[in-house]
């Protein structure tokens, strides 16, 4: 097959792995302000959609990361077939769970099945370990910087209005949900579509077509922005319901924490152009919040089942990749 061909197939699977990332996450953004009746189920998601789009098109750093610093796609003898089961392994893993209401990462996907889908195909010696490491860090660590962030956020609050008029507390807080959700809806655009222009780029690299993973062209950055945008305006209410009630009953107060938390740990990794998962970073925050509020209640059942989930995404997609790559590998 033309190598133009697999291009265009890797161009069409990161486009709907970012639509799908779009409303797989869309929680992510918008739960806490939804639950609260901060914002309108329609009114969040035309927010959300809009500020993640503007997002996407700001930064960089992330889809530099995510192009070059697992693997060097100048190296690979069949890059773009990688990038190919990369995508289908991640896409796969994101739609099971969507369909099970369960709020994994799509960052976790990707990166596991890009780490997958190159050892297939090059061994464990094509993978660069520095990078991988850094990569793995920043996504453990960022979910433990949320919960005690989170934590800290509610416990100040609580003491600033702990004699305040709940009637006038919740009404003002909630006002405040929509700068938060807007916020949270910016971060995630940062971060998230970042990841597909990423994969784009190491796709046109490992062809030939692109020099270096340092420039990221306008049209992936508006593509995938535009993906992103219209995957969020779809909404993936199932996992709005898990993270904006089963987790624990969130008030005003408590969503505004959970967000302002979250947006500034994912607009930091951003900045040091370190990509995280979202889903991870936020529900991290609002399990922070809540054990702020009150520790017991938080549905820490449903907690441990979500973080389990969390806990096998990457080898979950590692190993769907690395088959789909060899089932490919037959047609090469």
């Amino acid at each position: 097959m033309d190598i133009y061909i697999w291009v265009g197939i890797v161009i069409f699977l990161a486009l709907a792995f970012d639509f799908i990332n779009g409303f797989h996450d869309t929680a992510n953004a918008i739960a806490t302000s939804v639950s609260t009746r901060a914002l309108s189920p329609r009114m969040a998601i035309i927010l959300a959609s809009v500020m993640n789009f503007v997002g996407a098109i700001m930064f960089t750093g992330v889809a530099k990361t995510i192009g070059g610093k697992i693997a060097n796609p100048a190296t690979l003898d069949h890059g773009v077939q990688v990038v190919v089961a990369t995508l289908i392994g991640a896409i796969a893993w994101n739609l099971i769970t969507w369909w099970f209401g369960i709020p994994s990462s799509s960052s976790h996907a990707l990166i596991g099945a890009l780490t997958g889908a190159v050892v297939s195909s090059a061994g464990f010696d094509a993978i660069n370990a520095k990078g991988f490491i850094d990569i793995l860090k920043a996504l453990i660590l960022s979910p433990l910087i949320a919960f005690t962030g989170g934590f800290i956020v509610m416990w100040i609050l609580k003491q600033i209005f702990a004699k305040a008029n709940p009637h006038s507390m919740n009404k003002g807080f909630r006002t405040g949900q929509i700068l938060t959700a807007a916020f949270q809806s910016f971060t995630h655009g940062t971060n998230d579509a970042q990841k597909a222009m990423g994969i784009i780029t190491f796709a046109l690299v490992t062809a030939e077509i692109q020099d270096t993973t340092d420039y990221i062209p306008l049209w992936v950055k508006i593509s995938a922005a535009t993906a992103m945008a219209l995957g969020t305006s779809i909404g993936g209410w199932k996992i709005i319901k898990t993270m904006g009630t089963k987790i624990f009953k969130i008030e005003p107060i408590n969503g505004f924490a959970a967000d302002i938390t979250s947006a500034t740990v994912i607009l930091t990794a951003t900045m040091t152009h370190l990509p995280v998962s979202t889903t991870h970073v936020i529900t991290s925050a609002i399990l922070g919040v809540g054990s702020a509020k009150r520790f017991s209640a938080v549905k820490w059942g449903l907690a441990g089942r979500i973080i389990i989930s969390w806990i096998i995404t990457i080898p979950i997609s590692m190993i769907l990749a690395a088959l789909i790559y060899q089932l490919i590998a037959l047609f090469i």
